[in-house]
This record gives structure tokens, C-alpha cells and sequence, in this order.
């Protein structure tokens, strides 16, 4: 369960850019230090597609969560570059950050879910990805939680490794799902996966 009021990075998945405008009044109006790590959507999918060496790759989607983050502003949230915990809820644009720090593989089994553990990693703070999922699962039933890694094709390879090595506890939600991400910004048990590294 989140702990209600704390600082929290939160990662909005590309794939609910239909829902942003809801996501995003949900988090303003948490009144939590919340900072925001757009996914890369459609935006990330063009690179895919394109089949371009791993350098190229890597930085064009990471300037595709930066589009998808300008995206999400347009609901009325500020944006910011800089790697630090804001008053109330901010996007971050991971772009300059990234450029200067480099701290993950140039792969694509680093997406946008290792970016933001590492953004909460550096932060110190849980993190919560929301998806169009439920949460990871296992022969089609959803796994409340994880201590050890696992695969799985809801998250990116890289995700729970890293999450369990730096001690970060994530929550997975589906952000698609009415009143669920409200319930956990307010404390309440909700249906999702929790990644629970082992102190």
C-alpha cells in the first residue's frame, strides 16, 4: 500500500495518452510532491519501427518521452529538467538529464519503466507505473507482488532487476481503470502488482 501524502515518481505509460485527461487532474489535485515520467507512446513506436542502430535509438526515445511529456502538459501541468522532488505535481522532460548522467544500457530493453526506477532510484522515492495492465501476471493470474526477478511481457526486462538492486518499491496499476488510481494516491488497497525488493 502507497503511503499517503509522501513524494512519489509516478510514470505515465505511453499507451494512455487517450487518458491523460483524466490521469492528469487525478494527480494535480493529489496535492502530493509527485514527479511525472512520460512514457514514449507513439512517439517511442516510430523509432522502433524504424531499425536503427542501438546509439540512435536510445536517444530518439528518450526525446520521445519529452514529446509525450510536452503531450501530457497540455493538460495544465509544468514541466521541468532538473532531477529533484517538486511541490505538487511536475512533468519531468528526462531528455537533459539522460544526456548528462547516462546511466542505462542503450538497449531496448531499457524503456521508459527502467528510466523512471532510476529517476526514483536517484530520488529516493517509491514509484508507481501506471499501464493499461492490471499488473504483471503469470499463466493469465495477476501476481499481487514480486521479491525476485521474474519475466514477464508487462514491463520491460530491465525493470524489476533494477527495482529489486536499487530498493525501489514499485507499484504497477492500470491507469485505464475508473477511480483505481485515485483509491491508491488516497491510501486504499487496489488491484495491481507490487515489486517489493527485500531489505
Amino acid at each position: 500500500m502507497d503511503q499517503p501524502g509522501g513524494a512519489l515518481v509516478v510514470k505515465v505509460g505511453g499507451s494512455l495518452l487517450p487518458e491523460a485527461g483524466n490521469i492528469v487532474p487525478l494527480l494535480e489535485k493529489s496535492g502530493r510532491s509527485l514527479l511525472i515520467v512520460p512514457g514514449g507512446g507513439p512517439f517511442a513506436r516510430l523509432v522502433r519501427s524504424m531499425n536503427l542502430p542501438d546509439e540512435s535509438a536510445h536517444w530518439m526515445a528518450i526525446l520521445a518521452m519529452d514529446q509525450f511529456g510536452w503531450y501530457t502538459a497540455a493538460g495544465g501541468l509544468p514541466v521541468t529538467h532538473d532531477l529533484a522532488l517538486p511541490r505538487g505535481a511536475v512533468i519531468l522532460l528526462p531528455y537533459r538529464v539522460l544526456r548528462e548522467r547516462d546511466p542505462l544500457p542503450h538497449t531496448w530493453d531499457v524503456t521508459s519503466d527502467t528510466i523512471a526506477a532510476w529517476v526514483a532510484s536517484e530520488l529516493g522515492t517509491d514509484l508507481l507505473l501506471l499501464k493499461s495492465v492490471d499488473g504483471i501476471t503469470r499463466g493469465g493470474a495477476l501476481v499481487p507482488r514480486v521479491s525476485e526477478p521474474i519475466s514477464c511481457e508487462e514491463v520491460d526486462p530491465c525493470l524489476i532487476p533494477f527495482a529489486l538492486s536499487h530498493g525501489v518499491r514499485t507499484t504497477i496499476l492500470n491507469g485505464r481503470v475508473e477511480g483505481r488510481l485515485r483509491d491508491f494516491l488516497e491510501g486504499r488497497q487496489v488491484r495491481g502488482t507490487v515489486i517489493e525488493p527485500r531489505l
